[in-house]
């Protein structure tokens, strides 16, 4: 039986052991979907070698920035970007060889692009710096949609802190995206410390939490007529994107 999983911590959101699971018993594959929550990152090479039949991993947070480290090789955007969320493993006798990919920009992209038909000159707030927010960015960036980062912790970086979002930063800012796990199950009482009463409905809220459906920031957008966005087609197409380069 082949295996595949997720490392990560904490994963008691993961969406990924359900989906593959369901995938694998509906198509009458012979295959293990696992998920493995880490305290600490681990020796890849080594952990991989552990699971004899483990053919791919995918990666969430907080590792998508320091599994790159530990790859062999990686592909595409994957090094412009700085984040991986897939790894396939290769085999030949004993030597284990890791490539790395990202799959993330795939899902975001075609999720986000729906909510920008009939949109010009779109100006974008990317709240958090963490390995997913580097993905976001880089669609942006090929949308040609320009962006700050926001974060609570901006001191020595480019980035805006959250008491710099003033009226003006808002009211030029129509598309906000959410890449932190604030708000994300359990927390579900939590949101982004935004200004929410500066949203209008020419405002494009997108969260890449999709548990709950409808996270704090997306519904007090949405109570301020702002079109609202949860990851979770994101994560079905990057999933796919996922079972697409293990099988190659």
């Amino acid at each position: 039986m082949d295996i595949y999983g997720l490392i990560g911590f904490p994963l008691r959101h993961s969406f990924s052991g359900n989906y593959f699971s369901g995938k694998f018993a509906g198509m009458h594959i012979d295959a293990a979907y696992r998920l493995w929550e880490l305290e600490k990152f681990p020796d890849l090479h080594e952990f991989v070698r552990q699971y004899p039949q483990l053919k791919g991993l995918n990666v969430t947070i907080p590792y998508k920035l320091k599994a790159l480290s530990a790859l062999d090789e990686v592909s595409g955007p994957v090094q412009d970007i700085g984040s991986v969320n897939v790894i396939k493993v290769y085999r030949n006798g004993g030597e284990i060889f890791l490539k790395g990919f990202n799959t993330d920009v795939i899902g975001f992209e075609k999720s986000l692009n729906p909510l920008l038909k009939g949109r010009k000159n779109l100006r974008a707030l990317i709240l958090g710096t963490g390995g997913s927010s580097r993905s976001v960015a880089y669609v942006l960036h090929k949308l040609g949609i320009s962006f700050s980062y926001v974060t609570r912790h901006p001191e020595n970086t480019k980035a805006l802190g959250y008491p710099e979002l003033t009226q003006d930063v808002i009211r030029g800012s129509h598309l906000i995206i959410n890449t932190t796990p604030v708000g994300m199950f359990p927390d579900t009482d939590r949101s982004p410390e935004i200004p929410y009463e500066l949203l209008t409905s020419d405002h494009i809220l997108f969260d890449l939490i999709y548990n709950p459906e409808e996270t704090l920031f997306l519904k007090k957008g949405r109570e301020q007529g702002a079109r609202v966005k949860n990851g979770l087609e994101m994560l079905k197409i990057q999933a796919e994107e996922s079972w697409k380069i293990w099988q190659k």
